[in-house]
């Protein structure tokens, strides 16, 4: 049973600033937080000089030990860890694969703040995968870790609605607030003996694929519906796009609009200072905030101003 009334010995792993946000609760709220597990630093920004992750940043300013491993299946990694003899190991994006042996060293196991509300949005990118699908609500369950995908029991979980501007950027930060709180709460409620953990509904589950590049093209045979949906699943990373004379053109922001037509798919509408509409399988998508190459993001009436032979009405985008 997951129940301690002494102090938890935490062990806490993570990479990005969502991750951080966690840690930095946990420090807040005077946890025995007793090693930091992070990603390797990386290269990063103009110079590609050597990074350190946001967790490492963090841990280093509170003084807090910290271990930067490529793999957690090396014996001599899984060492450090059983010395560590904690009590409890959170994860929270940390970016590495924890084996069995792992799993099974903190005396309470290993808790994962994941970005759903699980079963649904298994896997890699849940928060851009419920705003891909059309969801109105999405939130955090903090769960105990087993060695599958994202299946072990769940202990507690926050909702948070999807509104229809969110975009997975808007949604990261939602959930970067969210999940601290669920996190304290869980710590709080092992505390007191008070979780009991639920089994989750297999057959409920959903699987949130890595967005890639590719998908994020835009197909103008698609709903305008989800073409807008994808805007906002993709932004900020990879950020849909298509192309036009060889030029990729990125869009930021994007409405379905109400625009009756009998044009082929990626027939260029209207294209004016209210943005570039077009034809889609089932309506019409007009486009508001674009980003040619090597730009900023700027209004179609910007973007009309300097490439407006580009966009005749009548004309077909691939």
């Amino acid at each position: 049973m997951l129940h301690s009334t002494q102090p938890l010995n935490i062990i806490f792993a993570g990479t990005p600033d969502f991750a951080a946000t966690h840690l930095k609760a946990l420090i807040n709220a005077n946890h025995n937080v007793i090693a930091v597990f992070t990603q390797p630093d990386r290269p990063a920004g103009r110079g590609n000089k050597l990074t350190a992750s946001p967790v490492k940043q963090l841990a280093l300013e509170n003084n807090l030990p910290v271990y930067q491993p490529d793999t957690l299946k090396k014996e001599e990694n899984q060492k450090v860890i059983a010395e560590l003899n904690a009590d409890i190991m959170i994860v929270v994006a940390y970016g590495l694969i924890l084996p069995q042996a792992v799993l099974d060293m903190p005396k309470l196991g290993c808790l994962n703040v994941h970005g759903s509300l699980l079963p649904r949005w298994r896997g890699a990118a849940p928060i851009q995968r419920a705003c891909w699908a059309g969801d109105t609500q999405t939130g955090i369950t903090i769960m105990q870790m087993d060695a599958g995908l994202d299946t072990g029991d769940m202990l507690y979980k926050l909702t948070c609605p999807i509104e229809p501007t969110d975009t997975s950027a808007s949604l990261y930060e939602k959930l970067a607030q969210l999940g601290p709180q669920g996190l304290l709460q869980t710590l709080a409620l092992i505390k007191e003996g008070k979780i009991k953990p639920e089994k989750q509904d297999a057959t409920q589950a959903t699987y949130a694929e890595k967005l890639s590049k590719q998908e994020a093209k835009l197909d103008w045979h698609l709903p305008a519906v989800q073409l807008e949906r994808c805007v906002r699943a993709f932004n900020p990373w990879p950020v849909s796009y298509f192309e036009v004379n060889g030029e990729m053109i990125k869009v930021w922001q994007a409405q379905v609009t109400a625009i009756e037509h009998n044009q082929p798919a990626g027939t260029i509408l209207k294209a004016d200072k209210l943005g570039i509409c077009i034809a889609t399988s089932d309506g019409a998508f007009n486009m508001t905030l674009l980003q040619p190459a090597g730009k900023k993001p700027m209004s179609a009436q910007d973007l009309l101003n300097s490439r407006k032979a580009w966009f005749i009405v009548g004309e077909k985008l691939n």
